[in-house]
């Protein structure tokens, strides 16, 4: 039983050496000192650095809270369910809905949105609003689904850029009150 358990452990290392995950290295190439490895790694593409920042500015954020075309979607998009929202992703996907009202034919008509983020800018190229239509009947039990190619996907593509310059202007207008408080001295511009 042991001799099969060595065996499997032998297989499993030879395979992760081959693969590229266990490499040797030339200890004579290899930096000793942490930080010149580190900076080594950094400048090969191998590795990422947290933490210290050399001019000790502000660093960029890449989270949904800092993102304003990211906000102004979901902002947009709040009178319905969101089935996937991932920021990472780069997309937001709705549940299906319909308006509420009861149709007095046989048929039910719901709607779906996709939003997929192709940029953090604020542009128009930067979304891809799509419309799907779930339209059931009622009596048959049978549903179609179809893609929308209607001015909907337009309007809601252009609400959702208004909404966001409206949260840039304001996080703008917000960062130079914030230095006008630090630095009274400094002259107004306008």
């Amino acid at each position: 039983m042991h001799l099969i358990k060595l065996f499997i452990i032998l297989i499993i290392f030879f395979n992760l050496s081959n693969c590229g995950l266990y490499k040797k290295t030339d200890a004579r190439k290899v930096p000793v000192n942490v930080n010149e490895r580190v900076k080594k790694n950094v400048e090969e593409g191998r590795g990422i650095r947290f933490g210290t920042n050399t001019n000790n500015s502000g660093g960029t954020f890449d989270f949904a809270s800092s993102n304003e075309l990211w906000r102004a979607t979901v902002d947009t998009l709040d009178f319905v369910p969101l089935v996937n929202a991932s920021y990472s992703g780069g997309i937001i996907i709705t549940d299906w809905f319909n308006e509420g009202k009861k149709n007095s034919s046989s048929n039910t008509r719901d709607l779906k949105i996709t939003i997929k983020f192709l940029s953090n800018e604020i542009r128009s190229d930067s979304l891809e609003v799509i419309l799907h239509e779930k339209i059931c009947e009622k009596e048959k039990n049978n549903c179609s689904t179809s893609l929308v190619q209607n001015e909907v996907a337009g309007e809601i593509k252009l609400a959702i850029l208004k909404k966001a310059s409206f949260l840039e202007k304001n996080k703008i207008e917000n960062i130079v009150k914030e230095n006008r408080k630090k630095r009274p001295d400094r002259p107004k511009s306008e």
